[in-house]
């Protein structure tokens, strides 16, 4: 038998690994201070560019593309090389995928707090960067798919079952949820608009976390749990059956973020059913990790690696249960939009991912330094404050969720809001968030403990860039071979087309109906399009990321109704490019805002949000009365907007500065006269404009007290 020598490349490991940590302290640190800015909003500085709702996609994208990305990247590029016995396809694509990837994320640390946003959860970089982030994707595509072809070994590991899913379907739903028709460099809109553009937005957000924040990591979870424990897999056909129906249930999920929305009926119901259903799938590859340490759980107390997985997989374990559970009507009529939706997110986030990663980064810079982890000590007490900033983050949200709820539902005996003022449930939960940034802060100072800890591993060893390995030449294939899969897992290019083809079903059998049915849409003739002045000022209220505190969509329940006005209609948003229905409310609703309140109302809520509100929470924004209209595009926003079916006519766009600076005049008009001077080129103009058109176009009567309220009763 001939055996072949070559080497494996640690040194692109090392850079992964050293980006992992990097960013993740940039990332938890700009989470920390958002955290705090709940409770005390002065801490963005006076500056525009640390606001709330300009740096909490910030630090969404820096803890997922930042430090989980570049963990995923780590880990996959040093088992890849060894399950396939295989140096990787490319040196050269190998560094252009390392510095391309944190050229992005540098471009999303520059263009986000600078307001640059497509405004979508998880996708909120604009079309440059998103053209670049496809670009790079490919690159690793190559890079992957180039080594399993040049592979030495014949059956493909299960944790390449999970790359090969996770490289496909996050590419997919990158492209279809990325498509845009651009106005400037740095200004497109989406070719989706209100329920559709809601569908997309969900199928690609609830997946991205699928694709990116699971499979990946289950995969990894396949190759190094069985390497700290030093124990088989548990079981090579619960893998199987755990993969497929995986990838295949979990496409189909997405709806259950817009339960009780305008989104079709028949939609939520799917999306309800295939989310019970992935528990089964989920808890396989738990159970599957859990049972691989039979016999090896007297190594869980003393190697920290082994603490952090077990955590890693519980919380694993948790939140794939909690999140079927959420999409229960039920639950999701109390729970959605109250801070249970951060917390059951940080679940997955700092117990899976960010345990996880730990872990392997414990594990692996020893070995390709060649050396031991300085301190297991230090290791095992960043374990426990990990472990107990979880717990300080998490279950004071928990609590939150439920007072919010709650609040929001109470009724006093005579039939009326308990408490109508929205201000009142935020105040009530602020010691649940300072509880929240104390957790936070928890974890940040366990990732600066392993921040030191791998810094002393590294100057005590050296690295082996190239290590030396060895491996037979690839074996015929042997025609006795009985498993249908393992057969499969010789044709890498034809398992990577059956996956394809399990994450496309749901997908196209939820959003074709939806976008070619009529009736899924209802149109509604009262409905127009925004003025020239809207428009501008809703890219400026997308700019400031105000859809990151404040939903545009009301749930039809008496309590919703009662506080907010008519429930919405999905022809509402047909205009609506991106939607904004948001998933979290810090502050009220806002699709009934229109008309409710004076010009002046909303100017002085800008300037000081306590001049109106005492006590609240929200930042000042004196720069929206400082800062100038950019009229430049505008003209060519109007016409992006009728390519994508926006009934402007040629005078409206030909006439759109002129048309938006005669709308202003009659607002400030309007303010002079309740002595507020100021100039119609102004910001605040164009952002007043915008909330009091919001929810104007659909005129009813008052409900009365007992109409929707069936669904309250029953919940």
């Amino acid at each position: 038998m001939q055996v072949e020598q070559f080497n494996y490349d640690n040194k692109i490991v090392r850079d992964f690994g050293i980006a992992t940590v990097t960013w993740g302290i940039i990332g938890m640190t700009v989470g920390l201070l958002i955290a705090l800015q709940l409770v005390w909003p002065e801490l963005n500085f006076g500056t525009q560019f640390t606001t709330f709702g300009r740096i909490r996609p910030l630090h969404t994208n820096a803890v997922i593309f930042a430090f989980v990305g570049n963990a995923i990247f780590m880990g996959a590029y040093y088992s890849m090389q060894r399950v396939l016995k295989a140096r990787m396809f490319s040196d050269l694509l190998s560094k252009i995928h390392f510095w391309g990837w944190q050229l992005i994320i540098v471009a999303a640390a520059i263009t986000l707090p600078l307001g640059i946003t497509s405004s979508h959860e998880y996708a909120e970089l604009e079309l440059p960067i998103d053209i670049a982030i496809a670009v790079i994707w490919v690159v690793f595509g190559i890079n992957m798919f180039g080594t399993i072809i040049k592979r030495r070994e014949r059956h493909m590991y299960v944790a390449i079952w999970f790359y090969i899913a996770t490289f496909v379907t996050v590419a997919v739903l990158h492209i279809v949820n990325a498509i845009q028709i651009p106005v400037s460099f740095w200004k497109s809109y989406y070719v989706y608009s209100g329920v559709q553009d809601a569908l997309v937005q969900w199928w690609y957000g609830h997946n991205a976390v699928a694709f990116f924040l699971t499979t990946p990591f289950l995969g990894m979870m396949y190759y190094f749990l069985p390497k700290m424990a030093n124990r088989p897999v548990y079981s090579y056909k619960l893998s199987i059956l755990h993969f497929w129906s995986l990838i295949f249930i979990y496409i189909w999920a997405g709806p259950h973020h817009l339960l009780y929305t305008s989104l079709p009926s028949w939609v939520q119901s799917l999306g309800v059913v295939f989310s019970i259903m992935l528990i089964a799938p989920s808890w396989g590859g738990m159970i599957n990790g859990l049972l691989t340490l039979r016999g090896a759980w007297d190594k869980v107390r003393t190697e920290p690696m082994l603490k952090f997985m077990v955590v890693a997989l519980t919380c694993y374990g948790m939140a794939t249960l909690e999140g079927p559970l959420l999409s229960l009507k039920q639950v999701n009529a109390i729970a959605h939009f109250t801070d249970w939706i951060p917390a059951h997110v940080h679940i997955g986030a700092l117990g899976w991912n960010g345990f996880m990663t730990f872990a392997i980064l414990y594990w692996l810079f020893p070995r390709i330094y060649r050396t031991n982890l300085y301190s297991k000590k230090l290791a095992n007490t960043h374990f426990w404050i990990g472990t107990l900033g979880i717990l300080f983050y998490a279950i004071p949200m928990y609590w939150a969720a439920v007072v919010q709820g709650l609040m929001w539902k109470d009724f006093t005996p005579e039939g009326v809001l308990k408490y109508p003022n929205f201000l009142a449930t935020t105040l009530e939960i602020l010691p649940m968030h300072m509880m929240r940034a104390a957790g936070g802060a928890m974890y940040l100072v366990g990732v600066i403990l392993m921040t030191y800890n791998l810094i002393k591993t590294v100057k005590q060893g050296k690295l082996v860039a190239n290590e030396a390995a060895e491996a037979p030449a690839l074996e015929p294939v042997h025609t006795t071979e009985r498993s249908q899969h393992r057969r499969l897992e010789r044709k890498p290019l034809l398992f990577l087309v059956m996956a394809l083809i399990a994450i496309l079903i749901g997908g196209i059998v939820e959003m074709i109906p939806t976008f070619t049915v009529s009736s899924n849409v209802p149109k509604i003739s009262s409905v127009k399009p925004y003025t020239a002045l809207e428009l501008q000022g809703r890219d400026l209220y997308i700019r400031e990321g105000c859809v990151n505190c404040h939903s545009q969509t009301i749930r039809p329940f008496r309590s919703e109704t009662a506080r907010y006005g008519e429930y919405s209609k999905a022809g509402e948003f047909v205009y609506d490019r991106p939607f904004l229905w948001g998933s979290k409310r810090t502050g009220p609703d806002l699709h009934r805002i229109g008309g409710k309140y004076p010009h002046k109302w909303h100017y002085d809520h800008m300037l000081d949000p306590t001049i109106t509100s005492p006590g609240s929470i929200m930042p000042q924004y004196p720069w929206l009365i400082s800062q100038d209209i950019e009229t430049k595009y505008l003209t060519g926003k109007m016409k992006v907007m009728r390519n994508l079916g926006v009934p402007y006519t040629d005078a409206e766009i030909n006439n759109a500065v002129e048309d938006s600076e005669k709308q202003a005049l009659e607002i400030v008009k309007d303010l002079a006269a309740n002595q507020v001077e100021v100039e119609p080129n102004k910001e605040i103009v164009a952002m007043i404009a915008y909330l009091q058109r919001l929810g104007t176009d659909i005129k009813s009567a008052p409900k009365a007290d007992n109409e929707a309220a069936t669904i309250d009763n029953n919940n």
